[in-house]
C-alpha cells in the first residue's frame, strides 16, 4: 500500500494518471474487509500502524484482519486474545509473537522491524499479581521499537524492593508504575524521579478495591507531581504514552 506522498510523486513525475492517482488516494486511507474498516493510513498520519483490540472479536474475524494487514506489508499487534486465539494465529503465522501472560499476539517481518530508539522505558509493579498488565505494556513498547527494563514486584509494602532499584529506574525517560490494591507505587515512584510517571491502575485486590477503581481514585488523586493516570488494567495505553515520550527527541 503506497503512502499519499507517493502516491502524489508518482502523478507528478507522469506515471499516473490524475484519476488514478485520486482514486489511490481516497482508498489509501482504508481498506473494507466486510465485518472491519481497517485504517490503513494509521502509520503514515501517527507512526504506529493498526493494533487490533481483539476482546470482543471472533477468531475468523481476527484472522481477516491479520490476513489483510500482512498481505499490505504492515506489522500488526493484536492484543488481549484468548489462548485459543492466540494458537490459531501462531499456527497460520509462524512469524507471529505471542505472549499468553500479555495475552498479545505480534506480528513483525524482518522488513519492517521498528528501528530501536536510545532512551529507555522502565516498567514498574507494585507485585507478581500485576505481571499481566506489565506484560501488555512490555510486548506494546517492544512493538514500538522502544528500549524496555522492568521491575516487577516493587510495591509499597517493602518500600526497600523500589529504593534498591531507584537508580536503574532513573536512567528512563518515562516511567509506568504499575499496581491495584490501594495504587500507592505510582506516588512513591512520582516523589523518586524526575520524570514523566504513567500510573496504570490494575483490577487486582480484594472485595473494596472494587475491580481497579480504589487504585484508579487513588493515583488520579496522588499528591506527587508528574503522574498523569490511563484506564484500568490499560497496559496498551500506558505503553503508547510512554513510547510518545521516549521518541520525542527522535521526531
Amino acid at each position: 500500500m503506497k503512502s499519499i506522498s507517493e502516491i502524489l510523486e508518482a502523478f507528478k513525475t507522469g506515471d499516473i494518471s490524475l484519476k488514478d492517482a485520486q482514486a489511490a488516494i481516497e482508498s489509501s486511507g482504508v481498506v473494507d474487509i466486510s465485518h472491519t474498516r481497517l485504517d490503513v493510513g494509521r502509520r503514515s498520519r501517527t507512526g504506529v500502524g493498526e493494533v487490533v483490540y481483539g476482546a470482543g472479536k471472533t477468531k475468523g474475524q481476527i484472522l481477516d484482519i491479520i490476513r489483510k494487514i500482512v498481505d499490505m506489508g504492515e506489522n500488526t499487534l493484536v492484543t488481549r486474545v484468548s489462548k485459543e486465539i492466540s494458537d490459531a494465529i501462531s499456527a497460520e503465522f509462524p512469524q507471529a509473537r505471542a505472549n499468553e501472560i500479555a495475552r498479545t499476539v505480534s506480528i513483525v517481518s524482518d522488513a519492517g522491524k521498528p528501528a530501536h530508539s536510545g532512551g529507555l522505558v522502565a516498567i514498574v509493579t507494585a507485585g507478581t499479581s500485576d505481571m499481566y498488565v506489565a506484560e501488555e505494556a512490555r510486548e506494546t513498547l517492544n512493538f514500538l521499537g522502544d528500549n524496555v527494563k522492568t521491575f516487577y514486584d516493587c510495591g509499597v509494602a517493602g518500600l526497600h524492593r523500589i529504593l534498591s532499584v531507584a537508580d536503574e529506574i532513573r536512567k528512563a525517560n518515562a516511567v509506568i508504575a504499575i499496581a491495584g490494591m490501594e495504587g500507592a507505587l505510582a506516588s512513591v515512584a512520582a516523589g523518586l524521579l524526575k520524570v514523566p510517571v504513567i500510573a496504570v491502575p490494575t483490577s487486582v485486590g480484594y472485595g473494596a478495591s472494587f475491580g481497579g477503581l480504589a487504585a484508579l481514585l487513588s493515583m488520579i488523586n496522588s499528591c506527587a507531581n508528574g503522574v498523569s493516570v490511563v484506564n484500568i488494567d490499560n497496559g496498551f495505553g500506558a505503553a503508547y504514552n510512554a513510547h510518545l515520550i521516549n521518541s520525542i527527541k527522535d521526531r
